[in-house]
């Protein structure tokens, strides 16, 4: 409950802009509850190593480097503003509070579970292992890394060329290397897990959370696909490269989610 009510009142921002709950508020919620889970650890006294405090801080790296980017990127960038208010469409039809809420709730507690095989390692008495959890690590690590990357260079891309697609660096691997960095993030999360979960409660808990953030990077490639095929879809440059690089996961020739217009042409 203590995890559940940090989480919530980091993402809180939210109610300020609906997409917040999802976005920068998801970024506040993951540095929050990896700060918390070490303080945690440090009042009750649990067994930890190098490690663990290494996932934690993995954990407020990736937070305040994804909140961060957003805000800057909302702050400077007007084409961003107006693509994020077609997305929205907050200034048509403003969300119900109650609506706002019941998404407050839910994501306050995605996040939590997102993040809980590094608590339940401390909790379980899981501090003195070393290696899976540096396995676990370094994938995650790896993940952050890819995310940064994929957001530097699209920024660089469509400064140079605003009416193109990405389509150079991480991005000739697949179309959307940031949504891979995350699932290969919490992919590591996961892993760090796996020996030490206890009871049903608890897997069924970590697994709730990442199939989840799985199955939301999937949905937010399908709308991110969506809106690039209605942009560019009649470019033949833009098929050229959309129809040839797979979506979101290297070598695997998944290269569309759904069927568009564009598919007709």
């Amino acid at each position: 409950m203590i995890f559940y009510i940090v989480s919530a009142i980091c993402c809180c921002i939210g109610f300020k802009k609906y997409v917040y709950f999802l976005s920068v508020g998801y970024g506040f919620s993951v540095a929050g509850l990896g700060i918390a889970y070490f303080v945690t650890a440090m009042v009750n006294h649990y067994e930890w190593n190098i490690v663990i405090l290494l996932q934690c801080v993995l954990f407020v790296a990736y937070g305040a480097r994804l909140s961060g980017f957003l805000i800057a990127r909302e702050l400077k960038n007007g084409n961003y503003r107006k693509v994020l208010q077609e997305v929205t469409k907050e200034d048509e039809k403003p969300m119900p509070v109650f609506v706002k809420a019941a998404i407050w709730v839910c994501v306050s507690a995605l996040y939590v579970v997102q993040t809980c095989p590094v608590f339940y390692r401390l909790y379980n008495g899981g501090g003195k292992e070393v290696v899976l959890p540096l396995i676990g690590a370094v994938i995650s690590l790896i993940g952050l890394l890819l995310e940064a990357m994929s957001d530097k260079q699209k920024s660089a891309q469509k400064a140079e060329n605003p009416n193109m697609v990405a389509t150079k660096g991480l991005f000739q691997m697949v179309r959307c290397p940031n949504y891979f960095g995350e699932i290969l993030f919490w992919t590591g999360v996961f892993v760090s897990g796996l020996n030490v979960l206890s009871g049903a409660g608890q897997w069924i808990a970590a697994v709730i959370g990442y199939v989840l953030i799985v199955m939301i990077m999937f949905n937010g490639a399908q709308r991110l696909d969506k809106r690039q095929e209605a942009r560019y879809g009649k470019m033949k440059e833009y098929r050229s490269y959309a129809d040839h690089t797979p979506l979101i996961i290297p070598l695997i020739p998944l290269y569309h989610i759904g069927k568009y217009k564009s598919d007709e042409r």
